[in-house]
Parts: C-alpha cells; sequence; structure tokens
C-alpha cells in the first residue's frame, strides 16, 4: 500500500504541475480542456493566475511528500482537494458541460481524496 499510496501522490503532484505550465503556455488550449472555453478577448493575466496556482500546488505537493511526508501530503491533499470541488462547479455556472464537470474536475477530486486516504494509511 505504501507503493500505491506515494506513487498516486507523486503523478497527481506532476499532474497538477503539468496543468498549471499548461496554462501558462498554451492557455487557450488549455482553457477548453478545463471545460470553459476561453473568450477570444479574455484577459491573459487570468490564465497565468490559474497557470500559476496549479504549479505551485503541484511543487508544494511533492515538496511536503518529499522533505515532510505522508501525513503531511495527506492533510495537503484533503485540502487541495477543494479546488477541484470549486472547478466542478465554475464549469456547471459558466456554460461547461456535466460531462467536463464530473467527468474531469469532480472525479479529480474523489482520486485526489483516495489519495489522502491511502497517504494517512502509510
Amino acid at each position: 500500500m505504501t507503493v500505491t499510496a506515494y506513487t498516486l501522490a507523486v503523478v497527481l503532484n506532476l499532474f497538477i504541475l503539468f496543468i498549471g505550465a499548461r496554462f501558462l503556455f498554451r492557455p487557450r488550449p488549455a482553457a477548453a480542456g478545463y471545460g470553459v472555453p476561453a473568450k477570444p478577448d479574455g484577459d491573459a493575466a487570468y490564465f497565468a493566475i490559474k497557470g500559476l496556482r496549479d504549479a505551485t500546488y503541484g511543487v508544494l505537493g511533492l515538496a511536503l511528500l518529499l522533505f515532510v511526508g505522508a501525513r503531511a501530503e495527506a492533510w495537503f491533499m484533503l485540502v487541495v482537494a477543494l479546488a477541484p470541488l470549486g472547478d466542478t462547479l465554475i464549469v456547471l455556472r459558466h456554460g461547461g458541460t456535466k460531462a467536463a464537470a464530473f467527468g474531469i474536475h469532480f472525479a479529480t477530486a474523489v482520486v485526489v481524496l483516495i489519495s489522502a486516504v491511502l497517504l494517512f494509511l502509510v
């Protein structure tokens, strides 16, 4: 179980780091993948804010796992699950599809919560 818990945590942290980088370097495709396409005249600063937020979460998660341990990472995952839960609501409120809201964001929240449980059990 330890290998599974650590592997899932690392994969999730690398994934959110990737998403952050994508919003920083390829913002329009990243926004479409998020579930709410960007408006052509949208403010690019918001892409950078989302990208930086997500990249920071990924780096922080990896640092906690590496330098503090599984219990700190478990608490981090528990708290950070709020982001994809909020993203679910954002997609639903701003014209995104239910498939994107639940299939991407809500499912991500569930996997993050599973990761937290596994890490608490280590």
